[in-house]
């Protein structure tokens, strides 16, 4: 078809997918996943040295979002069903530009790159992954590509929920009064460097044993959620100017108090019903439920004075760029909690699962071990 910018004898490689949806045991270990081919020509094809493991996988791993995720990867209904296994998870990659489709004219065979893969598509715990090349930027030149493997998906995240939702930047962020809810995951740890690389003052909420953390990478307060009522201490504090959580539950209940009124102020969540209606309702229903839902908050909470919004990933290679000066220039670093070899993904599956991580779980896909 005239995409391809080189020939390739391969057919197969080592990946980790998933044959059905479940607990930690549906993860198999296979020689033979088919090798990606490019179908679009601006898709490159990526030899991934390191991939990282967040929340989603797990969510992914049990199905949750499957009603969403397939009608995004075959949304005429052309293909059978159970079409997505055997599928490959992971969204993270840092890695190698191996192959590119014509209209690629950012990257060549050699560039060291990293992205987030969105969920719908086949992901990096696998030795090659392809890409679109407005997902894909160049790696921060002062990061491993361990290191670097675990920024995108929490980078992206954050970013989408503090700049694209938030309205924060560069330019208007500076002593304003942020607040992180759930502040020492992989969200939170990138937030927090953020906000404050732009000039905000930062209460960060996590357990006691992740205060040294936040005060490293630069929270002016650190507030201990288990060291009593957590409402009750946030409201001895000033009044904030935006509220990031990443935590949900009864949380949105009390947390938008905490805002100044009538000054523009925004509370952003990350904890969102979305894909759970549609699981649970079916697409058109699910969608219906989902923007009644959030009409309605945005609206209650209007009346009373401050913004109420909801955030996501998006897949973004600017995005990426950005973050990557933001890295290059010591703003950013990235907070890695424990790195394994490719042969024990399973192990870093339970790792996260067990939950209290501080920062990422990468997996070094290149090692031999």
């Amino acid at each position: 078809r005239g995409l391809r910018a080189s020939p390739r004898a391969r057919s197969a490689m080592p990946s980790w997918v998933i044959d059905r949806y479940g607990r930690n045991d549906v993860l198999r270990f296979t020689r033979d996943m088919v090798f990606p081919i490019i179908h679009f020509p601006n898709e490159v094809i990526i030899k991934v040295h390191a991939a990282s493991l967040n929340p989603i996988d797990l969510s992914m791993r049990s199905g949750y979002g499957a009603t969403a995720l397939n009608m995004k990867r075959d949304p005429l209904k052309l293909k059978s069903a159970d079409t997505e296994f055997p599928l490959t998870l992971g969204r993270d990659v840092s890695g190698v530009v191996m192959e590119c489709g014509l209209s690629v004219s950012y990257f060549k065979p050699g560039d060291e790159v990293w992205a987030a893969i969105p969920p719908w598509k086949q992901g990096t715990l696998s030795e090659f992954v392809v890409a679109s090349g407005n997902e894909v930027s160049f790696k921060p030149k002062c990061l491993s590509h361990t290191e670097a493997a675990s920024l995108p998906y929490v980078g992206l995240t954050a970013w989408s929920a503090v700049n694209q939702v938030g309205g924060l930047n560069q330019s208007n962020c500076s002593g304003k009064r942020v607040l992180i809810l759930g502040a020492s995951g992989g969200v939170g740890t990138f937030a927090v460097q953020l906000v404050k690389a732009w000039g905000a003052h930062v209460t960060a909420v996590c357990s006691h044993d992740a205060s040294t953390l936040m005060k490293k990478l630069g929270a002016d307060d650190v507030i201990d959620y288990k060291s009593g009522n957590l409402e009750e201490q946030l409201k001895t504090l000033p009044l904030f100017d935006f509220i990031l959580d990443n935590v949900g539950g009864s949380t949105e209940k009390w947390a938008l108090d905490l805002l100044k009124k009538w000054s523009g102020a925004t509370y952003v969540t990350l904890v969102t019903p979305f894909l759970i209606n549609m699981d649970k309702l079916g697409v058109a229903d699910g969608m219906l439920q989902t923007g009644v839902t959030v009409g309605s908050k945005t609206v209650k909470h209007l009346f009373r004075g401050v913004h109420y919004r909801w955030a996501f990933f998006v897949p973004s290679g600017p995005s990426l760029d950005e973050i990557a000066e933001l890295v290059d220039s010591g703003k950013i670093q990235p907070v890695i909690d424990q790195v394994f070899s490719f042969s024990e993904v399973p192990k870093a599956f339970l790792k996260l699962e067990g939950g209290h991580a501080r920062g990422k779980t990468v997996i070094d896909v290149i090692s031999k071990k």
